[in-house]
């Protein structure tokens, strides 16, 4: 919870900061927020790594906690302290419209973005192991196991959206009341609060021991596969497939995973032959689990690769929506909110569809699919980009009647003025829709990659999330300079799609060109999601083709 509060609160925060204070662009600011949301998560696959190879999951959160900590505290000196930020002194609204704000010095801007993307590696060991150590805690042997991981994983999603509450309405608060130095350091204290809860806990925590580097392993396959490559399945010298015998795992904090027909080619590192002998060595002869490791995480990545799109709508959203409620009446009633409160509705959306999950979803949709869960965890993820579909297009004709009205009102060049009869709550269907998709796609996604990643590779696996989300991140930043270097024209003064005044851009044109992405993606899912094979289902048919072998004789 503390980490998404740190992540969204600086996330709508730092692009205004940078603005009003560093006097840096829009454009260039969101990039670099881009790039800190990309960090953060992309980065994840270096927690996964060391938390499955070395560390475990408890040290690995231990110190990637400490350093996101430090990371929060250089950022709340930077709004604190007058050297680290340019001279204020005569710089209003008509100055920074006007770019004739003292810029921000090139050490300054270093010093932020140094700080900022330390604090974007912090979350390299919290986001793959958290979830991962959080559902570690439950017995594998109990009768309710499934049961209680899918609640664990649907509380665990609430807390990440009470953080995102709290940084888009308390952070919010405390910034427009305090300050920046403040806001910022209500995230460095929350940090802070959440580590020591964390220590306090450890003498009750269950640990999975790490399994030794999972990328040695990976390697291991892969070179055993190649020099083996041009020896057949019917050679002579061909003894079997190689596991050891009994019910030991050759790979600690691991069971053992029965053979499938997926990637033949792989299996190759498991022939042994006759030349072997007796102790071979691991990048020659790999035993059969740890081929179907690899086979495993290989068939994962479709998936999450799916996600991808839906990680970048929701940054655009971050944004580029913010940029659209500036120009809208943001009161309600007499209750005036803040332009950075926007983005809270999300998260209002996703805290009331999870405390009705239960209660409304399952049991309704348990009556169509027949699924004991309501549905499986790719159904849940196809009906989150299904959802973000819906969620782009209406933002799409939204921007379109809110840029022609802004034009007919004579509002064109005063983009950072509220046009009073148009009500910024109309971004509410947007953003409820994308979050009604985030919670069924990512809920449904951290769920799926728990549970059928490898046993010893499981933070590796739900860090395939957090990189998707990087990707995501990334992947904004690229879209967004690619439309603004095709569509935008200086010589010709020509406006791109992006435009820093959101009056004279095309805003609706960018979201409709991510509605028709959206639908893309979602075929492209339709058609991994048929293809995919559930492990659990996966040893039901090897058991049966097994005894019907034993029948047979």
């Amino acid at each position: 919870m503390a980490e998404r509060m740190a992540y969204f609160g600086l996330s709508v925060n730092m692009v205004a900061f940078m603005f009003y204070v560093m006097h840096r662009p829009f454009s260039s600011s969101a990039n670099a927020v881009n790039n800190f949301l990309g960090i953060s998560q992309a980065s994840s696959v270096l927690g996964g790594f060391l938390a499955d190879a070395y560390l475990g999951r408890y040290w690995t959160i231990a110190i990637f906690t400490s350093i996101y900590l430090v990371g929060l505290t250089g950022i709340t000196l930077c709004a604190t302290m007058n050297i680290l930020v340019p001279n204020q002194d005569q710089c209003d609204q008509i100055a920074l419209l006007l770019g004739n704000c003292e810029p921000a010095k090139p050490w300054q801007m270093l010093y932020l973005y140094t700080v900022l993307y330390v604090t974007g590696f912090g979350a390299a060991g919290i986001r793959p192991c958290v979830s991962s150590f959080g559902a570690d805690q439950f017995d594998e042997r109990s009768r309710d196991y499934k049961a209680h991981l899918d609640r664990f994983f649907n509380f665990f999603y609430l807390s990440v959206t009470v953080g995102a509450i709290v940084a888009f309405t308390v952070v919010v608060y405390i910034q427009i009341k305090h300050g920046w130095g403040s806001a910022f350091g209500s995230l460095a204290i929350a940090m802070g609060m959440s580590n020591l809860l964390f220590f306090l806990g450890t003498p009750l925590y269950r640990h999975r021991l790490p399994g030794g580097s999972p990328l040695t392993r990976v390697a291991q396959v892969l070179v055993a596969a190649f020099r083996k490559r041009n020896v057949a399945f019917e050679s002579s010298e061909y003894i079997g497939l190689y596991e050891l015998p009994g019910k030991r795992s050759a790979i600690k904090g691991s069971n053992k995973i029965v053979h499938s027909d997926d990637f033949r080619c792989l299996d190759k590192a498991a022939l042994q032959l006759k030349e072997d002998g007796a102790d071979p060595s691991p990048w020659r002869l790999c035993t059969v689990t740890q081929v179907e490791e690899v086979k495993i995480l290989l068939k994962l990545v479709p998936i999450p690769a799916c996600t991808i799109l839906l990680n970048l709508i929701l940054t655009e959203f971050l944004t580029l929506s913010v940029q659209q409620a500036y120009t809208l009446n943001t009161h309600m009633g007499i209750l005036k909110l803040p332009v950075t409160c926007m983005p809270v509705f999300p998260g209002l959306s996703i805290f009331l569809l999870l405390c009705l999950y239960y209660s409304v979803f399952v049991p309704l949709s348990r009556r169509i699919t027949g699924h004991p869960h309501g549905a499986s965890q790719l159904q849940r993820v196809g009906i989150g980009l299904a959802v973000s579909i819906l969620s782009v297009a209406w933002a799409g004709v939204f921007e379109r009647y809110r840029r022609h009205y802004a034009i007919e009102q004579g509002y064109e060049a005063s983009f950072l003025t509220s046009m009073p009869n148009l009500s910024a709550y109309w971004l509410l269907i947007q953003y409820c829709l994308i979050g009604i998709a985030e919670v069924f796609c990512i809920v449904g996604l951290l769920e799926f990659l728990y549970e059928e990643a490898p046993d010893a590779m499981r933070s590796i696996g739900s860090a395939y999330a957090a990189v998707a989300g990087g990707l995501g991140c990334f992947a904004a930043t690229i879209l967004n300079s690619i439309v603004k270097s095709i569509t935008g024209n200086s010589e010709e003064r020509e406006k791109s799609w992006l435009s820093q005044n959101i009056n004279t851009g095309r805003f609706d044109y960018f979201y409709w060109l991510l509605t028709v992405l959206s639908v893309m993606n979602f075929l492209a899912f339709l058609y991994a999601a048929h293809r995919y094979q559930y492990r659990s289902k996966q040893v039901i048919e090897t058991k049966e083709q097994v005894n019907g072998q034993l029948n047979s004789k």
